[in-house]
């Protein structure tokens, strides 16, 4: 089977620079959900016309599978099938697509090939309370699709059908090959329209028949920003729907957006606000708290996640507590029952089990052992202007509050490091270490006072 998607649409109404296809939903350019759909039906040629924007739409989504057509002028859908023609196989039926109908199901489609087989016109179509602006289904009184008329072409009666087409359709490309050779732009756009080989089947005696979404969402169309963000809720939606068929809990179904791939494990608890990217694993009993931002991430059995966490390519092993206002940044590895508390930040650094940096700290580059604290306001000094330098701070270590760690600079095993600290050489195992200016009181010093104001 063949695959043509249509992405070369300029999109005016988003008044964007950004090519209308490019815009997200859920994180992915709206084409790259049509074009994942598209690889689940395993297409033997998958054609994207390019048009308005098309080496910025080529950048984002090419791929081995994807070749591309342009269409250097916009003159209708059936002169854009038409730039595919020389890229797709006549032996396979041809599937048309839309690269700004981002939600349709591989179910929705699968249903449509059976329904056209190799030999008949298969058009996907939608019932709708209110039809304006869309294309009509136009039966004969044996209910047999005859054609599909355009708004803006039809008589009122025409206009009084409530069967709509959605664009999507998929024939025999032989046969679609001569139809669009004698399509005419004679109508109230000026163009040729890929719905007119509808009558063009029915002409040359071909079926034409149709199939039906699951609903209405599946087929709609982003043309404004305002229409993005209604495809958007819809999406997350359904992912909020299937996250709680699968027994995660949901304290606000409308209040999570999912930007990527969420796993969970029996018993998780997602409080408000949420946002999740890229490939997310939340294990067993894991929680969540609000307004979270949680990016490539796998989180430990039983962890505790306080609210207003960033969570970014980390690791958190389980039972850990977190937050709230922490952030873990790329590398970090946490292993059991780790404590990240207020205020701290952890970069490319392994903390291992039962390890603790409660408040106001900054752990970077670092290899921290078990059973550490590390006390708040401490920071590890890891870049002289022009590299990063690593700490090592081994097991059973307290470090006091204030402590600077100036790496590269390793402490042993049990040792303590006193509040105020300015670590640039390695501390001994089991012992204080500490570096401070004596204290002084100074007799007779007064505090100056400001001058009163005239």
């Amino acid at each position: 089977m063949n695959i043509v998607i249509l992405a070369a649409g300029m999109g005016k109404r988003m008044n964007s620079a950004l090519p209308k296809v490019l815009h997200p939903v859920a994180g992915q350019p709206m084409l790259a959900h049509v074009i994942a759909t598209a690889r689940t039906l395993s297409p033997t040629k998958l054609v994207v016309v390019v048009g308005h924007g098309a080496e910025q739409v080529r950048a984002a989504v090419g791929a081995s599978d994807v070749q591309f057509a342009e269409q250097a002028q916009q003159l209708g859908t059936g002169h854009a099938v038409m730039q595919a023609l020389p890229l797709i196989d006549d032996g396979q039926p041809t599937l048309v697509l839309y690269g700004d109908v981002p939600l349709t199901s591989a179910a929705t489609l699968k249903a449509l090939l059976d329904a056209a087989g190799s030999e008949r016109l298969g058009v996907l179509t939608v019932e709708m309370s209110d039809p304006t602006g869309y294309g009509r289904i136009v039966r004969n009184a044996a209910g047999s699709i005859t054609r599909i008329v355009e708004q803006k072409d039809a008589s009122d009666d025409e206009r009084a059908i409530r069967e709509i087409n959605t664009g999507i359709i998929v024939c025999p490309t032989a046969r679609l090959r001569s139809w669009l050779s004698t399509l005419r732009n004679d109508n109230a756009q000026g163009e040729y329209y890929l719905t007119d080989t509808i009558e063009r089947a029915v002409q040359d005696g071909v079926e034409v028949v149709s199939a039906q979404p699951a609903a209405l969402w599946e087929t709609l169309g982003v043309n404004s920003k305002v229409q993005l963000a209604e495809i958007e809720r819809i999406h997350q939606r359904n992912i909020a729907q299937q996250l709680l068929e699968s027994g995660v809990t949901l304290l606000d179904p409308a209040r999570i957006d999912v930007r990527g791939q969420l796993t969970c494990g029996r018993d998780v608890t997602i409080d408000v606000g949420c946002v999740f990217e890229g490939i997310v694993h939340l294990e067993d009993g894991v929680l969540v708290g609000a307004h979270c931002v949680i990016r490539h991430a796998k989180i430990g059995k039983g962890s505790r996640l306080q609210p207003f966490c960033h969570i970014d390519e980390a690791t958190i092993g389980p039972d850990g507590r977190i937050g709230p206002y922490a952030r873990l940044r790329p590398g970090t590895e946490l292993g059991e029952d780790v404590h990240i508390g207020n205020f701290v930040e952890v970069k490319n650094s392994q903390i291992s089990h039962h390890s603790k940096a409660n408040h106001l700290a900054y752990v970077g580059d670092s290899t921290v052992g078990q059973r550490v604290n590390i006390g708040a306001g401490t920071i590890t000094c890891n870049y002289d202007g022009a590299n990063k330098l690593r700490t090592v701070i081994e097991d059973d270590v307290f470090i006091g509050s204030d402590t600077q760690l100036v790496a590269p600079v390793t402490v042993r095993r049990g040792a303590t490091i006193g509040a105020g600290t300015t670590l640039t050489k390695e501390a001994p195992e089991g012992k204080l270490t500490l570096s401070r200016a004596k204290q002084m009181t100074l007799d007779g010093w007064t505090r100056p006072v400001k001058p009163a104001k005239k």
